[in-house]
């Protein structure tokens, strides 16, 4: 009987067990063994007796629930056995509620707390009425990309399809009662932070962890957050290690985009919305960071989730309609998807960590795959007085410049999501500066970086 998050040995009684067994009833149940060491040998009790009737009465007084409280010998030694079942409702320990997250004992609060009870009742945040949020308030094209996005998947009927768009978001299991619900609101409101802070995604790119460089939020329904999410983290964010096969230009990031997309479909399907707290995308030159405001299914631990066993979604009314249109393709598959994707694509797996309030997954790039930061290049090659007098922008058209001489001002533009005439006025300055020169014509050249 090895000692796990289900089993705990104790050499004797101390009340403060009471929280933890009022955690393992919210949990997935489990058992206290009093009158055993660390080593999970039997020590025996010397007041097993009186303990066996006083437990029982702590127990109920505390908690107001019953547990099997049972006493056994071996080899004349005495100990308890506390036997706690699962409990399909909240159960609290003088007021506070306790829960068991693999072998930590973890308080309730807030909206941890709020969503735990909303679970053990059969409901989830994302099915909540919101009685401020109307039939006015959805945004008539998020419902129109959603029918497209449906009708080329074909797991909808089309009749449904052809509904107005009151008949449609209730057969899409939107409605509570004659409510529309906080789902509806994030899959179909042009601007779901009104009703709900945090409903959108931050992105960033450090240099360190302490030095932030630039960064960008992604605002509107989450139903097409994804699709603007990937596109600026491809091609702004993260830089892409460029090789030739013949006249072909192959590009490999150190993300797989199934990975990175599956990635975020989990956060945006997991998240806790009540926090207030926007997902955030962290990027690194050879990292690349998801923090999201959630937590795993009940009775999950870190083990389970590495071992790609499939899963609820936190918010099942979201992954439904994300199903419907495509995004995913099952539910439970997604942490299967993103380590099949770096497999395939030779990258390492990715790294979770999960806190009692939040959940992390990194990624890592290969070392054959991490492009140096621009920043130590240049002052490699320019003078220091050169350098201090460019702006960030040039400092980022110096980047891609280094990172693939062959990209044209349009590419340049697109890469880093800028005006094609701001593009084409700064390499101007970077030629008359000295700093650059264009070798061949427009189309055929390429750029170098002069000494």
């Amino acid at each position: 009987m090895p000692e796990n998050q289900n089993v705990e040995w104790k050499s004797k009684w101390k009340d403060e067990y009471l929280e933890w067994i009022c955690g393992y009833a919210n949990a997935q149940g489990g058992k206290i063994y009093i009158g055993y060491d660390d080593d999970g040998n039997i020590i025996g009790l010397s007041n097993a007796h009186k303990l066996l009737e006083d437990i029982p009465n702590k127990i109920r007084d505390a908690m107001g629930i019953i547990v099997g409280v049972n006493l056994y010998e071996e080899n004349g030694k005495e100990y308890i056995e506390i036997d706690v079942p699962a409990y399909p409702i909240g159960i609290s320990c003088k007021g506070v509620y306790y829960y068991r997250s693999g072998s930590t004992r973890q308080i309730l609060t807030g909206p941890a707390l709020e969503a735990f009870l909303m679970r053990k009742r059969g409901a989830t945040w994302d099915n909540l009425p919101l009685p401020a949020f109307s039939l006015n308030d959805v945004d008539d094209a998020a419902v129109e990309h959603f029918k497209k996005w449906a009708s080329k998947k074909g797991r909808i009927d089309k009749s449904v399809l052809d509904e107005q768009k009151d008949v449609l978001i209730e057969k899409l299991h939107l409605m509570n009662g004659s409510y529309l619900t906080n789902a509806a609101m994030l899959l179909f409101s042009k601007a779901p932070e009104k009703w709900q802070l945090g409903a959108f995604v931050k992105i960033g790119f450090f240099e360190t962890d302490a030095d932030l460089l630039y960064q960008d939020e992604i605002h509107g329904s989450i139903l097409e957050q994804i699709d603007k999410i990937v596109e600026l983290v491809y091609l702004k964010y993260m830089k892409a290690k460029i090789t030739y096969e013949g006249m072909q230009r192959i590009e490999r990031y150190f993300v797989p985009e199934d990975a990175l997309r599956e990635a975020l479909l989990n956060a945006l399907c997991h998240k806790q919305y009540q926090s207030g707290v926007p997902i955030q995308i962290s990027v690194y030159e050879d990292k690349l960071y998801i923090a999201n405001c959630g937590c795993l299914p009940e009775n999950w631990t870190l083990d389970n989730l590495m071992r790609k066993h499939a899963s609820s979604p936190y918010n099942p009314n979201i992954a439904h309609v994300f199903y419907l249109a495509g995004f995913i393709e099952s539910w439970g598959r997604g942490i299967e998807k993103i380590c099949s994707a770096c497999k395939n694509d030779g990258v390492p797996q990715p790294v979770y960590t999960i806190n009692p309030g939040d959940i992390m997954i990194e990624f890592t790039a290969p070392e054959d795959r991490v492009i140096r930061s621009v920043t130590r290049k240049v002052t490699d090659r320019v003078t220091e007085k050169v350098t201090d007098t460019l702006d960030e922008k040039s400092v980022r058209i110096l980047e891609l410049i280094s990172e693939d001489p062959a990209y044209t001002s349009t590419a340049i533009a697109e890469k880093l999501s800028l005006s094609r005439k701001t593009v084409s006025q700064r390499l101007k300055e970077l030629k008359e500066k000295g700093i650059i020169e264009r070798i061949g014509s427009d189309r055929k050249g390429y750029w170098k970086i002069t000494n």
